[in-house]
C-alpha cells in the first residue's frame, strides 16, 4: 500500500478513535451520578493508627478505593468497546472485512489481555442497538462478519433494522421516562450524550433532524407536535401509533434494564406503569379471542384445530 495512503487510514482511524472516546466519555457522565470515595472526617478518640477503630476505617477506606479503581477500570472498558461498536459500525457500512487484527489496533496493543471482554461488551451493543451479530467466519480464525438479525438492509418484517434501532429504542425510551413525552430540548440533549447534533450528519444516521422529525414520523413510530398553548411555539415528541403496535413500555424496560445490567423491576415507578399495560393488554386480547366453540364471524374462515387443517370453502 502506498505511504500516503496508509497516513491517510492511520489518521481516519485515530479520528474515529477519539471520536468514540469522547462520545463514551459523554454517555458515562450523563449516566453515572458521582461516587464518594473518601472516608468519615476523623473525630475524638484514640490516636490516627491506633485502636480497633482506626483499623476498620483503615479496611473501609481501602475498600472504597479498591471499588473506585474497579469502577474507573470498567468505565475503561465500556469506553473501549464504544470504540470498538464505531470500528464495527464503519466496517459494515463500507462493507470491508473485519479482521481481529485490525479490531486490536483500534483498543490498543496495550490492552490486548482484556480484549476478549472488550469484544464481548462490543458484539452485546451491536445486537442491543442494531440488531446486528458479529460472529467469527471459523472457530479461532481472525476475521468475523456481522449478520443482520432484523431481516434485509432496508425495512425489516417490523421496520426495527439497521441502522434506525440504534436510535429507535433509545428515543422511546427518553419518551417514556420523561413522562410519555419529552420536549424536542430534551430529545436532542439525549441525543448530544450519544455525539449526535442538530445539523451535523451522522455517518451511521445521515442528517438526525430528518430522521427523527420526518422518517420517524412518517413511518409512525414518532409524533412530533407543537406543546399545545406554547407561545412561541415549542415542539414535543410522543410515541407513535406503530411504535406502540410492534413495542411495548415493558421491552423498553428491559431494553434499559439489559443495558444497565439490571432489572426492569428497578425502575419504579415506570415498572408499575408498564404492568399496567400489560395487564390492559392482556385483557384487550381476552375480549377479542372468540368464545370456546363460537361459530366464526361472518365473512371470516374456520379457525384450525390443534392437529387439523381447516376445511376448504
Amino acid at each position: 500500500m502506498p505511504r500516503g495512503r496508509r497516513s491517510k487510514l492511520r489518521a481516519r482511524e485515530r479520528r474515529q478513535r477519539l471520536r468514540a472516546e469522547a462520545r463514551a466519555r459523554a454517555q458515562a457522565e450523563a449516566g453515572a451520578p458521582a461516587a464518594a470515595v473518601g472516608g468519615p472526617p476523623p473525630g475524638p478518640g484514640p490516636a490516627p493508627g491506633s485502636g480497633p477503630a482506626a483499623k476498620a476505617r483503615g479496611h473501609v477506606q481501602r475498600s472504597r478505593g479498591a471499588r473506585a479503581a474497579e469502577g474507573a477500570g470498567q468505565e475503561l472498558l465500556a469506553q473501549k468497546a464504544a470504540v470498538l461498536v464505531e470500528h464495527l459500525l464503519l466496517q459494515y457500512k463500507r462493507k470491508e472485512p473485519i479482521r481481529r487484527a485490525d479490531m486490536l489496533r483500534v483498543v490498543h496493543k496495550r490492552y490486548r489481555k482484556d480484549f476478549p471482554e472488550v469484544l464481548r461488551r462490543a458484539a452485546e451493543r451491536m445486537d442491543l442497538f442494531f440488531g446486528l451479530e458479529l460472529k467469527e467466519v471459523k472457530p479461532n480464525g481472525n476475521s468475523y462478519i456481522l449478520v443482520n438479525t432484523q431481516g434485509d438492509a432496508g425495512d425489516g418484517p417490523s421496520g426495527w433494522s439497521f441502522p434506525k434501532k440504534g436510535v429507535l429504542m433509545p428515543l422511546l425510551s427518553v419518551i417514556f421516562l420523561n413522562g410519555n413525552r419529552a420536549s424536542e430540548e430534551e430529545i436532542w440533549g439525549f441525543l448530544n450524550t450519544l455525539g449526535i447534533y442538530d445539523g451535523k450528519s451522522d455517518f451511521i444516521f445521515g442528517e438526525p433532524r430528518k430522521l427523527i422529525t420526518q422518517d420517524l414520523v412518517q413511518e409512525k413510530y414518532l409524533l412530533y407536535q407543537q406543546v399545545p398553548g406554547s407561545d412561541p411555539p415549542r415542539f414535543e415528541f410522543l410515541w407513535g401509533p406503530r411504535a406502540q403496535a410492534e413495542t411495548s413500555k415493558m421491552k423498553v424496560l428491559e431494553f434499559l434494564a439489559k443495558l444497565n445490567d439490571t432489572v426492569p423491576s428497578a425502575f419504579a415507578p415506570h415498572y408499575e406503569e408498564a404492568l399496567k399495560e400489560e395487564e390492559e393488554r392482556a385483557q384487550t386480547r381476552a375480549r377479542a379471542a372468540p368464545a370456546p366453540g363460537a361459530p366464526p364471524k361472518a365473512g371470516g374462515r374456520p379457525r384450525a384445530t390443534p392437529g387439523r387443517h381447516p376445511r376448504p370453502l
